[in-house]
């Protein structure tokens, strides 16, 4: 097996990709505001200021696009618990600490977006939310934690981890925006997914340079991760539920995880066509690849009995209708 680098000479060798990088997403991004993606007209006073407080029959959504609505923001609030491991993990200083603060900021910018939507709307219980809220962010969050004391770099696990989760994200956010029927919901959620997308570019392209520099190693992490892979709403409340909710209506899937996240990424660093592998480096991608296989089976599983409750769930319908 290739000598694994610490995590600091990783960061220093690193370095001048990630300044490269910060500069191309600065260059790629394009500033947008919070208060151009909400109906500000549609907004009235709650009961505490001489409104109406929420019942459900003020919501213009479905359920399927509530329950993602809810996951979706309840999982960017948790951006104190990213933020922490993102600072910890690439350190704050140079081009790492520029990035992780403007990433921050970034993210941030999705939860004022999201949640001012749908205080507008009326769109969920909105006491219910910021109760989740607070059990959420309370709790906080590590990425994979029980496979981190496994390998000897956490920066290459939360690099390899982000550049998954960010892709994940990207593609939950805009078939939410699909499921919503509203072009203003759709619209502010394209506008967040765009975003996802740019920083998932960061970190591939992070973690395609280290698995150039220390190929094994690299390996190693992504490998944990995709084994082990949990999305960031992992422990919310109702988060079960809501999960179930959004994949059995294609938000997000095992299908969509598989097929739209992990081998897309997996293709991009070329994982399967290296040369630069030792034979540990070999032997840990042939586990991946069974592993791999073994998901692909999963997935038509899924499929078979996600299809077969659909089918009996119209079936029940057409009965009351009837």
């Amino acid at each position: 097996m290739q000598k694994p680098m610490a995590d600091a000479v990783l960061l220093h060798e690193l370095e001048s990709i990630a300044e490269d990088n910060v500069n191309r997403h600065l260059a790629t991004t394009k500033d947008w505001y919070p208060h151009d993606y909400v109906p500000w007209q549609e907004g009235r006073n709650f009961a505490a200021t001489g409104g109406a407080d929420w019942e459900p029959g003020q919501s213009s959504l479905g359920e399927v696009a509530r329950a993602a609505m809810i996951t979706n923001l309840l999982t960017e609030d948790n951006l104190p618990s990213y933020h922490r491991q993102a600072a910890g993990s690439f350190s704050q200083d140079g081009p790492w600490g520029a990035w992780v603060n403007r990433w921050t900021a970034e993210e941030n910018r999705h939860g004022i977006a999201i949640r001012d939507y749908l205080v507008v709307t009326r769109a969920v219980d909105l006491a219910a939310l910021e109760r989740a809220r607070m059990e959420h962010v309370t709790n906080g969050f590590a990425a994979t934690k029980e496979e981190l004391s496994k390998y000897d770099s956490d920066f290459l696990m939360s690099v390899a981890y982000v550049t998954f989760q960010e892709l994940a994200t990207r593609v939950s956010h805009r078939n939410t925006g699909r499921v919503c029927d509203d072009p203003i919901a759709d619209r502010l959620l394209s506008r967040i997914a765009a975003d996802e997308n740019l920083h998932m570019i960061f970190y591939r392209n992070i973690c395609d340079a280290a698995l150039d520099l220390s190929p094994d190693q690299t390996l190693d992490a992504v490998a944990a991760v995709v084994e082990n892979f949990r999305m960031p709403g992992q422990g919310m409340p109702d988060f079960r539920r809501n999960g179930v909710i959004m994949a059995k209506h294609g938000i997000y899937d095992l299908r969509q995880h598989l097929d739209e996240v992990v081998v897309p990424v997996l293709r991009k660093w070329r994982i399967f066509d290296r040369t630069d592998f030792s034979a540990h480096g070999e032997a840990r991608r042939d586990q991946l690849a069974a592993f791999l296989e073994g998901l692909a089976v999963n997935v038509v599983r899924f499929e078979e009995q996600r299809d077969r409750l659909l089918a009996r769930e119209a079936a029940r319908r057409e009965l009351r209708v009837g």
